[in-house]
């Protein structure tokens, strides 16, 4: 394990995420999401004390990963390479939820899956984040539009300065979940998202999705 994160939670307690070096994509999406986790402190809330193992796997595809939960520190490798304290099975496409009766602790299992599946913030939030987050992406546009549909309405948003565009509209739990990395953009299409832009733009913005998913 050679690349480290040490989040402050905002109630001040410290969390180190680790992952190995040339990590799958499946290992950084666990990772990430228990990065989102760690910032806002839900991390530390659910896992409190716990200590092992947690073997994670795909409900579809051969992916799989290991969660070892130390106290103040979690690593995530690929693969289940020893003998996991419990085994999930999750769909990575839905936010990790568990699709089937989860192996050995419960309790253990119970923590690392709510830590996968932090709380989303606010739409307007997560897309200011993801702006700034992906500001640097080449061919990145100068103006995030967003129309988010929520129960009392169409809200908008504009985030960034310029004279290129790309509209992203739809639910605003979904939209928060693109943004913040909990969803995948092109599955986020298929559910209901609309977006205006060219083909270009679509490209750089999946890319940019994937950043926040992945960290690549």
């Amino acid at each position: 394990m050679t690349e480290t994160t040490t989040l402050l939670a905002r109630e001040g307690a410290a969390l180190a995420i680790a992952i190995e070096d040339d990590a799958t994509p499946f290992v950084r999406q666990i990772a990430q999401a228990l990065r989102r986790a760690a910032r806002t402190g839900h991390a530390v809330e659910v896992l409190g004390g716990a200590a092992g193992a947690v073997a994670v796997r795909s409900h579809d595809t051969p992916q799989a990963a290991t969660i070892t939960l130390g106290e103040g520190t979690v690593e995530v490798a690929s693969g289940v390479r020893v003998v996991p304290d419990a085994t999930v099975v999750v769909d990575v496409h839905a936010r990790f939820a568990s699709v089937q009766e989860v192996e050995g602790d419960g309790v253990l299992a119970a923590a690392a899956l709510s830590a996968l599946q932090p709380p989303l913030p606010h739409w307007r939030e997560a897309a200011a984040s993801f702006w700034n987050e992906t500001r640097e992406i080449a061919g990145i546009p100068d103006v995030l539009v967003v129309d988010a549909v929520g129960p009392d309405g169409i809200e908008h948003g504009r985030f960034g300065v310029g004279a290129t565009e790309y509209l992203l509209a739809g639910p605003a739990d979904l939209l928060a979940g693109i943004f913040t990395g909990a969803d995948d953009l092109p599955a986020a299409l298929a559910a209901g998202v609309q977006v205006k832009g060219t083909l270009s733009q679509l490209s750089v913005m999946t890319a940019a999705s994937w950043k926040v998913r992945f960290d690549v």
